[in-house]
Formats: structure tokens, C-alpha cells, sequence
């Protein structure tokens, strides 16, 4: 059996646990703030290897890649383009050697860095041959599923859904950033969750939901929760929430939402109906081992 079909098995067994944040992670070892956080794949592998291998020994089901940033579009930025392949199949090795037999692979992809067509200059032409290019990198590598995260844009999420089907993905995951609106949950682009949901559904996700977030609590998530699932057309629902908002303490950027609060938040956020928990920006080991405690004590 296909390690996808493995997944999608196990995912109607039990809820799932995955990681935590690998960005904040990573800077807390010494990732410059705004730098390539995808070169550490090749320049410093152990230090990417040393967060995923936390997460497992932690109990996730599923290891992100280190690859948000991964498409050559996001790259360019950093002048990494033609490292594109390169350090994708590097981030999914990674996480694979880390994850083993113990957890799934999930191939990270986030947004491009800028807009569609007509807000910006990309065409969705463009961003689905770096997006397929980006997907074809982590599969390569050993991803056993993709998830597209962290999106605003319906079109850009679909486009990016779309083209990991097209380049071999069999199981598609895609997750979007929400915020508190006059009229509920909305992206920055002002969508909509039922808007958002269906866009990437009929782009062929096989899961959808939500993570990071502005100024979201736990309470918004699990509030947040019960809209997703309602619009998923009973398909999988990930939540993935902050530690809290970034706070500034000096110099130093800190979230203090700790490991108990995310605990309680678990078998709430099961009770709306999702299937898959986990933790975003300044999330850490201790959180997802107090996550993976509640989802087992839950037993849903």
C-alpha cells in the first residue's frame, strides 16, 4: 500500500497530531530573521534534522518539510532559484530520515510571496509551473502527502492545489490564514471560510483548514474549527494555531500561549469535528507532546 493510502487509513482510524512550527525553531537556533530558512537544508542539515526529530520523539503523526518558502518565486529573493529542486528534495529527505516508520511526511508549501494577476504581477500560468516544479522536488525527496499552507487567496490556493495533483501528489492538504472580521473568519484578501474551502476543494484537496492566523486565541480556533468543518463537504480538517501573537521582549520575539493551554484546546477542537491538531508559529516540542498526550487520552 501506497504511503498516502497508508495515511488516508490511519487518518479514518484516529485523529492525528502533527508538528509544530519549524521557522520559529529554527531562528531559535540561529536562523538569521528573514533569512532562507529552505539553504538550511544543505548548509545546515542537522540542525533541521535536530526540530523534525524532536517532533517525532514528541509523538506527531505528521513532519512538515522545511520548505515554506520552497517555490523558485519565493527563492528568487534570496537570489536560491535555481536551488530550487535541490533544496526541496533536501528539506523531504530530511524528514524523512527523521520520520521513519514513526510518522507521515507532509511536503510544505506555502504562498509564492506575491499576488495573482490582476492585484499583482504573477500569472496563474507562472505560479502553477513553480508550484509544480516545487511539488515534484518533494515527492521526489520522499514527501508522502503535500500540504499547501498558510494562504489568503482562493485562486493562488487553488492554483497551488491544482498543480501538486498535476505534478504526482495523491494527497493534498490546504490550510489558510484567518482573521477576526465584522462578519466573522476571513483571510487578509477578505475571503471568506466556505468561499476558500471550496475553491480548494474543487481543486482536488483532499483536507482543508486553517493555521497561523492574526491575533487568533484558541478559542477563535476552536470557534474557527466548527465553521471549517461545516464547509469541508466531510473531508479532513486541520487546525494548526500560534502560540498566542508574537510579542517583542527586547530584542527577542516571544509567544505565551504554553504546552497546557494547547492541551485543553484539544479535545475541543476534536469535538468540532477536526481530525488532525497541531501547532504553528512559536509552537515547540512541548507543545506537540501535550497535544499528542490529549488526542490519545481523547481516544476519538
Amino acid at each position: 500500500m501506497a504511503r498516502s493510502d497508508q495515511l488516508r487509513a490511519m487518518l479514518d482510524r484516529r485523529p492525528l497530531v502533527c508538528d509544530g512550527a519549524t521557522g520559529t525553531e529554527l531562528q531559535a537556533l540561529g536562523l538569521p530573521a528573514g533569512g532562507s530558512g529552505e539553504r538550511w537544508n544543505v548548509d545546515a542539515p542537522e540542525l533541521v534534522a535536530q526540530v523534525h526529530q524532536g517532533y517525532v520523539e514528541a509523538g506527531a503523526d505528521l513532519i512538515t518539510t522545511n520548505t515554506f518558502g520552497g517555490t523558485a518565486l519565493a527563492l528568487a529573493g534570496h537570489g536560491l532559484a535555481a536551488r530550487t529542486a535541490e533544496l526541496n528534495r533536501a528539506g523531504a529527505r530530511l524528514a524523512r530520515e527523521a520520520a521513519g516508520d514513526r510518522a507521515f511526511v507532509l511536503g510544505d508549501v506555502g504562498p509564492f510571496g506575491g499576488f495573482l494577476e490582476p492585484l499583482g504581477d504573477t500569472s496563474p500560468a507562472a505560479a502553477a509551473v513553480a508550484f509544480r516544479e516545487q511539488v515534484a522536488a518533494l515527492l521526489d525527496g520522499g514527501a508522502d502527502a503535500i500540504l499547501v499552507e498558510t494562504m489568503s487567496d482562493p485562486g493562488e490556493a487553488a492554483v497551488a492545489v491544482e498543480a501538486a495533483r498535476q505534478a504526482g501528489a495523491a494527497l493534498v492538504f490546504a490550510t489558510f490564514a484567518f482573521q477576526r472580521a465584522a462578519d466573522g473568519f476571513r483571510t487578509m484578501m477578505g475571503a471568506a471560510v466556505a468561499d476558500l474551502l471550496s475553491a480548494a476543494l474543487d481543486a482536488g484537496a483532499a483536507g482543508v483548514g486553517a493555521n497561523c492566523g492574526t491575533e487568533l486565541s484558541l478559542d477563535d480556533h476552536v470557534a474557527l474549527a466548527a465553521e471549517l468543518v461545516a464547509a469541508s463537504r466531510g473531508r479532513p480538517v486541520l487546525v494548526q494555531p500560534n502560540a498566542g501573537s508574537p510579542e517583542l521582549e527586547g530584542a527577542r520575539t516571544v509567544y505565551r500561549t504554553g504546552p497546557d493551554a494547547f492541551a485543553r484546546a484539544v479535545p475541543r477542537l476534536l469535538a468540532a469535528g477536526c481530525r488532525i491538531v497541531g501547532g504553528c508559529c512559536g509552537t515547540a516540542r512541548a507543545h506537540v507532546a501535550a497535544m499528542a498526550a490529549a488526542a490519545r487520552a481523547t481516544g476519538r
